[in-house]
């Protein structure tokens, strides 16, 4: 009998990650529908991560935990767990950002960022006005007009079927990627032994996680490591903002700024880089390169640290320093196209979530877990890479396999939540590792709100 979705995606994440299947027990029912299995991958990459707590625990001398997920959660956190009371999150959309009909099909234009923006409308040669964007894109092909865009400095995805995107260069090089690469790195210089203090209901108390990632896969795995206790410090550089997910990005985490462009800012990164135990970051390779916080360096001023690091398009083939994101690679890797191939649809018909952005930071969150779990055991470092395009074959792979009928959304009692835009709401945690559910002691804050140091340092 051939497995359901839900059991391949999981069979094969936990393989990719590195952990046994183990205890886990699936509650609640699914509530997204699409054409893609998304509520199947939203319980595995939720499980897995579970499945790599347990697996710390293991190694740390506490064994036996069981995983619940609860799927009718998973599916809300693939969302938004965090409700205002009172206010409204602005939309996390630029004006021009969407799709465009072209000459010959269709464009996703990302210009959320203001550089993105600007270079998509010197290409166009319009203003920022929607329509006029509409009519210039209607003049161009779109594989010509995503090209001129890339090249420009913008982001920008034509609509490929998923034949289209396994023939090209880039698909067929992302599928013979491992959904998760890991490589052993050097010893640990076991800094984090004095520190961490786990138990099983904070098996990540004490360690310490460098975040430098944006929106969103990079976010979500960092603030499933601060459920589980861990001290997450994410850095952006000056001027940025994610205003429209900050407050459900930044749960349980302390946000600074620092400029690595700036040399004393980028010695006091390699300061913290030096006393953290895992770093998660979401840079292109030749971005990281640039900072001056290439592989060589990381291994040097931290052996035995969990590296993980994701990128949009893959880790090889030309696209593999490509900018993109959730919304792009669903274009290209032909997501997108299902309504159109159904003839469901006039348009492209993205996933109900951003499906590939929230799956992969779970994935990336088990790769450190395992990483740690491995660094107890014996020692070393890993590096582990992930891509939003690899987690976009799985997807791909398990469609048309067996999956539950969506139900009605449950109600789910929220905690009270005070934040500095206003009261809040957040959903329980979709994931129970030893009876444990995740707990967030920090509440969301603006980006730049924390002195760029570690909690017991508090110095610049």
């Amino acid at each position: 009998m051939a497995a359901s979705a839900l059991e391949q995606l999981l069979a094969r994440s936990a393989a990719a990650v590195g952990v046994p299947l183990g205890a886990l027990e699936f509650t609640g029912r699914p509530a997204l529908e699409s054409f893609y299995p998304v509520s199947a991958l939203a319980s595995a990459s939720v499980g897995v991560a579970g499945l790599a707590a347990a697996e710390l625990l293991d190694a740390l001398g506490m064994p036996g935990a069981g995983v619940v997920v609860d799927r009718g959660l998973a599916d809300a956190w693939f969302g938004f767990a965090l409700r205002p009371v009172g206010w409204e999150l602005p939309s996390p959309w630029d004006p021009i950002a969407g799709d465009y009909s072209t000459a010959d099909g269709w464009i996703r234009l990302h210009t959320n960022a203001p550089h993105h923006r600007a270079a998509a409308l010197r290409v166009l040669g319009v203003g920022a006005d929607r329509a006029a964007v509409a009519e210039a894109v209607a003049s161009w092909s779109a594989g010509e007009l995503e090209s001129a865009v890339v090249a420009e400095g913008g982001c920008a995805a034509e609509l490929r079927t998923p034949a289209a995107w396994a023939e090209h260069p880039q698909g067929a090089a992302v599928a013979l990627e491992p959904l998760v690469a890991v490589d052993r790195t050097d010893p640990s210089m076991d800094a984090a032994s004095a520190r961490w203090r786990p138990t099983p209901a904070r098996p990540l108390a004490g360690v310490r996680v460098l975040d430098l990632t944006r929106v969103l896969a990079g976010p979500v795995a960092t603030r499933l490591l601060a459920g589980l206790g861990a001290e997450v410090l994410r850095i952006d550089p000056p001027g940025w903002d994610e205003p429209g997910v900050v407050p459900e990005m930044t749960i349980g985490k302390r946000a600074a700024r620092l400029d690595a462009h700036d040399p004393r800012d980028r010695e006091r990164l390699l300061e913290l880089l030096a006393e953290a135990d895992v770093l998660v970051s979401g840079y292109r390779a030749d971005a990281l390169e640039r900072l001056g916080l290439g592989d060589e360096v990381r291994r040097s001023i931290r052996p035995g640290l969990i590296d993980v690091s994701l990128d949009a398009y893959g880790h090889t083939g030309p696209w593999a320093r490509r900018r993109g994101f959730d919304s792009l690679v669903q274009m290209s890797s032909g997501i997108a196209a299902a309504g159109l191939q159904a003839g469901t649809a006039d348009r492209p018909t993205p996933l109900p979530v951003q499906a590939l952005d929230q799956a992969t930071g779970y994935l990336l969150a088990a790769a450190a877990l395992a990483g740690l779990a491995n660094r107890v055991r014996d020692g070393a470092g890993t590096r582990s890479r992930l891509s939003l395009a690899r987690t976009a074959v799985e997807l791909e792979t398990a469609r048309g396999l067996e999956v539950d009928a969506a139900a009605p959304a449950s109600e789910y009692s929220r905690t009270p939540l005070a934040t500095p835009w206003g009261a809040a709401e957040l959903l329980p945690s979709p994931l129970m590792v030893g009876g444990q559910q995740l707990v967030w002691e920090l509440a969301p804050r603006p980006l730049g709100s924390d002195d760029p140091s570690w909690s017991a340092q508090r110095r610049r």
